[in-house]
């Protein structure tokens, strides 16, 4: 029977207490170069080299604490009839009915035909076409419904916030059944104990909101860092403002904005160039973050439900500082040559996970960031000995596990990008 965890998240760095993954599937595979971009990707992946890899991220992490897969969570909450009709609803209300050449055809009743695992696939892997009819034999489309092949990134569709579940409003439609599904799971998994806010379900929501938790970092649990750019809008910032606001704390929470390029494609979300390791580091990616340029750093601190003031900042690390929060940074590629920081940064080398203070995930082929973290006092060791009891954890008060990575970076993401975590223990600041 599987043990959850109630949903309670409040910095990045607590003692990793539950995550949710999701093991890339033929979805992964399921695209071609001609439609890699409308699947969000750059380039096509090799499916068995990246569950290899995959298997090192999800192996360490069930040494370390519960871990849950979204297919397993899924399939257990379409078990229940009513639950199963609803998110069907959803789907096809969601994606309509696919049209080719002016024909219409429905999937509803296909799907409402499955039982609940093979629903569950469906509703992640994709519905293939079926060529019953010379229009549909002839179409190029190879989907009824298309794959989810950006799933395996479980941060962006859904963000553990404090003791509530933030719903991510995709900036791009072709991910919107990631959002559906994480909601389902934690509107219908009584373990997690969990409330979800969604922006859609606000009527007065702006159109041009998006959300996607790659840029949403909890410092401290009065302090939000969030990034702004090609998907978060400032919009999008402004409804969890909203929602701070109607909370009504006596106490000053505070939000900090990065403004983030547009490109290219590696700045797509904050913890590309900025993610927490520990009580007192970050790593960040120098020439955005501390270098001055020309996007913004913006504070906004909030009190009794009102804004008290709304201000920029020289860069994110002073304005922490200004908060209690001062952090070495550990540069992203090292110090000193801009072409390795830029060259790691492109593969996610800024992209740590925190599984406890100190103690964070990464890939081992950004071999200038790995050497800056050793000198910052970090234990350099292999997934690979981890999983195999080589090595104990518990040998070392300060590490990073590092990941080989020749595909998963290719996909867009690092460690942190393919974790949702449910539940840290407090911090001691």
């Amino acid at each position: 029977m599987t043990k959850y965890v109630e949903l309670n998240v409040r910095s990045e760095i607590g003692e990793l207490e539950g995550v949710i993954l999701h093991t890339p599937g033929s979805e992964v595979e399921n695209m071609t170069p001609e439609n890699a971009e409308r699947a969000l990707y750059s380039d096509i992946l090799n499916l068995s080299v990246a569950k290899d890899e995959y298997k090192q991220l999800s192996g360490v992490l069930s040494e370390i604490t519960e871990t849950y897969q979204v297919k397993d969570l899924l399939a257990n909450v379409l078990n229940n009839d009513t639950v199963k009709e609803d998110i069907v609803d959803q789907v096809c209300s969601m994606e309509p009915e696919i049209k080719i050449k002016g024909n219409t055809y429905s999937i509803k009743d296909l799907l409402l035909d499955q039982n609940a695992d093979e629903l569950a696939s469906l509703l992640i892997e994709g519905v293939p076409l079926k060529r019953d009819n010379l229009t549909k034999f002839m179409s190029k489309e190879r989907y009824a419904m298309r794959p989810l092949h950006n799933f395996f990134f479980t941060r962006d569709a859904s963000m553990s916030v404090l003791d509530q579940v933030l719903i991510g409003k995709m900036a791009n439609s072709v991910r919107d059944r990631e959002s559906l599904i994480m909601q389902a799971i934690f509107d219908n998994t009584p373990g997690f104990n969990a409330k979800t806010i969604n922006p859609i379900d606000n009527p007065s929501m702006d159109p041009n909101c998006t959300i996607e938790g790659g840029d949403v970092l909890i410092a401290r649990d009065d302090i939000l860092i969030i990034g702004n750019g090609a998907r978060t809008t400032t919009q999008g910032i402004d409804f969890i403002l909203t929602q701070l606001l109607t909370q009504n704390e006596n106490k000053q929470r505070h939000i900090l904005v990065q403004e983030l390029p547009s490109h290219p494609e590696s700045f797509i979300h904050l913890d590309m160039v900025f993610t927490l390791l520990d009580v007192d580091k970050c790593m960040v990616y120098e020439p955005l973050i501390i270098h001055p340029n020309k996007y913004q750093t913006v504070h906004i601190t909030i009190e009794d439900g009102k804004v008290l003031s709304i201000t920029r900042e020289n860069n994110l690390l002073q304005a922490l500082k200004k908060l209690g929060m001062d952090l070495k940074p550990i540069y992203c590629g090292g110090s000193g040559d801009p072409w390795n920081q830029e060259r790691e940064q492109w593969h996610s080398g800024a992209n740590f996970f925190a599984v406890g203070p100190g103690k964070v995930i990464g890939y081992g082929r950004n071999i200038y960031t790995m050497e800056e973290m050793n000198k910052n006092g970090f234990e350099i060791l292999r997934a690979k000995d981890i999983i195999r009891h080589k090595v104990e954890l518990s040998d070392y008060n300060k590490y990073v596990i590092t990941l080989e990575g020749s595909e998963l970076p290719r996909g867009g993401g690092g460690a942190r990008c393919m974790t949702m975590p449910v539940r840290r223990k407090a911090v001691n600041w």
